[in-house]
């Protein structure tokens, strides 16, 4: 019988436990992750199950690395995560946040733009450190994203997104994430993917300012190849700012959203 142990297969015998498991290969495991779930239970290993053993404190060789780090996803998704690229327009609130969830997911492939660099002001909302301030938001977030994930590839382009660029841009990828933080920019984006990039899906936003409730702030699908997160109505304007949970609250609903579209589970 099969079963995949750090993500590499391995034949048992039938009627081997978890526990007979642990004792063979690491006995000095104090986590068992068992097809996504840490348990200290001790069920008969069945065809195809996933197993990760973890010893606290223990840096694991890179060859182990990227099975430990993904080894709470539900068994399945990683291979189809990893097989995907997104391209986020824009790295400040929505983008930061968003790529570095995306990163822990274990997505194939980041392109990342914007031609802006790391000032004081961001860090009340987006995923930089004082250590950033002065440097390029690509340059600083693919740090970020190697300290997290190393096994992400990162692309970065370091430029301003207009008319002139943007089709260019994203045509390799296969979902494309708008993540500005003005309304002109969202709106050229939007209507270059939807007239020019047809088989594009698009998660764009609109409408996270505020402290209003975050239970406004929902995903739906506006087309058929387009996504959008806010709550549609709250931009910012003066007295009336961007923070952190509910900026939060919507990049994290656009990468759930490209999740869902990568797992097919995007709904009407």
């Amino acid at each position: 019988m099969q079963i995949y142990v750090n993500e590499k297969a391995l034949t048992i015998k039938e009627g081997q436990t978890l526990h007979d498991l642990k004792e063979e290969i690491k006995k000095d495991a104090d986590v068992l992750v068992y097809n996504g779930f840490i348990t200290k239970e001790n069920p008969i290993l069945q065809e195809n199950d996933r197993v990760v053993l973890i010893k606290k404190g223990e840096m694991p060789s890179m060859e182990e690395m990227e099975a430990m780090l993904l080894s709470r996803h539900t068994p399945g998704v990683h291979e189809k995560v990893k097989n995907f690229s997104v391209g986020i327009a824009g790295l400040g609130g929505l983008g930061s946040n968003a790529a570095m969830s995306l990163a822990r997911i274990g997505i194939g492939k980041l392109l990342l733009v914007d031609f802006d660099v790391v000032e004081p002001s961001n860090l009340n909302r987006q995923q930089y450190f004082i250590r950033h301030i002065g440097m390029k938001k690509t340059e600083a977030l693919k740090d970020l994203i190697q300290e997290c994930n190393p096994f992400v590839e990162v692309e970065t382009i370091d430029t301003f997104l207009d008319e002139s660029n943007m089709a260019e841009i994203f045509k390799d990828v296969d979902i494309i994430m708008e993540a500005f933080d003005n309304a002109v920019s969202k709106a050229l984006l939007t209507n270059t993917v939807l007239t020019k990039m047809k088989d594009k899906k698009l998660v764009a936003a609109s409408g996270m300012a505020g402290f209003f409730s975050g239970n406004s702030i929902t995903a739906r699908k506006a087309g058929k190849n387009f996504f959008l997160i806010g709550d549609g109505v709250n931009e910012a304007r003066p007295g009336q700012g961007l923070m952190a949970p509910r900026v939060s609250i919507a990049a994290n609903q656009q990468a759930n959203t490209v999740l869902r579209i990568i797992l097919e589970e995007e709904g009407e």
